[in-house]
């Protein structure tokens, strides 16, 4: 089962994308694709077949941007070449990070 919420430039993705389910996305995003800065969630995607991969490909050259927090959509987004958002949520893992001090001479 698939559930599928599209908001704005956001398309979240919960569940199996497979088969007829994938095929209905892949319909959904050529009709009403909202341009180059589209973001899909696929962080709550469990599992995906490669109709889902296929659709999830086709996302990634049209230009999308992914949210992939899991372990498991971390390695569909890569093993796919998938290019990931560096904004919203994925910022949540960036905070981590300690900032570099910047000296005068750096800059």
């Amino acid at each position: 089962m698939l559930r599928v919420e599209l908001r704005d430039s956001l398309l979240k993705l919960e569940g199996r994308l497979t088969g007829a389910d994938a095929e209905h996305i892949r319909a959904l995003m050529t009709r009403s694709y909202a341009g180059p800065r589209m973001v899909v969630d696929v962080t709550e995607v469990t599992f995906v077949d490669s109709f889902g991969e296929a659709v999830l490909s086709l996302l990634g050259r049209l230009g999308a941007e992914f949210v992939a927090e899991t372990a498991y959509t971390s390695d569909v987004c890569e093993r796919l070449q998938l290019p990931l958002a560096r904004s919203g949520n994925s910022q949540k893992h960036e905070s981590n990070v300690t900032p570099r001090a910047t000296r005068a001479s750096d800059a």
